[in-house]
């Protein structure tokens, strides 16, 4: 994907004045470029490679399940370009793979969540990147978020979370707590 902020830009006050604003206005005259570096940055993700996130470490460690929880993500709704915003827990059982950084894991979060998504797609692109790149014996993302698109149009329904979850190798027969459906994992929080 090839980001252009001229574009982005010229596009914002173009909306700007079919909304009827005076793009000119000293209030809104620096709204476009504003926008369009906004835009870049949540965007970044497209630059994201899992292949390099997910390079496994050197040496040999004993393979125990590594699990993280609660990593914090935001994203955007391709449907109305509105954000949605939750947490994420992602793991591993180490196969063949080997092990990696437990940044690069909250990285390919990020990298998944700065792209025009739907949080269906986003579960399977990080899962798949842990069964291919990893290699792992046993995988599984689970994400919880509040969906913008919902709560502040249309139903205008708020703070209804929504789960998806995905496992694969040897957790799909069963799966460690932090993955079990049933778990409440989401936080009493306004957004």
């Amino acid at each position: 994907m090839t980001f252009n902020g001229e574009k982005t830009a010229m596009a914002v006050r173009a909306m700007l004045e079919a909304l009827g604003f005076d793009p000119d206005a000293a209030e809104l005259k620096e709204t476009p470029a504003r926008v369009a570096d906004f835009w870049a940055e949540r965007l970044a993700g497209y630059a994201m490679d899992p292949a390099e996130e997910l390079r496994a470490l050197p040496g040999e460690l004993t393979p125990c399940p590594v699990i993280l929880e609660r990593v914090p993500f935001v994203s955007t709704c391709e449907h109305h370009l509105a954000p949605f915003s939750g947490f994420a827990t992602i793991g591993y059982l180490p196969g063949a793979g080997g092990t990696v950084g437990l940044s690069k894991l909250v990285r390919l979060v990020q990298g998944f969540a700065n792209r025009l998504q739907v949080q269906e797609r986003m579960t399977h692109q990080i899962a798949e990147a842990l069964a291919t790149h990893l290699r792992a014996d046993a995988w599984g993302v689970k994400l919880v978020a509040v969906h913008t698109c919902m709560s502040h149009r249309g139903v205008k329904t708020p703070d209804v979370p929504v789960s998806t979850m995905m496992l694969g190798g040897r957790w799909l027969a069963e799966p460690p707590a932090a993955f079990q459906a049933a778990r409440a994992i989401y936080p009493e929080t306004v957004f």
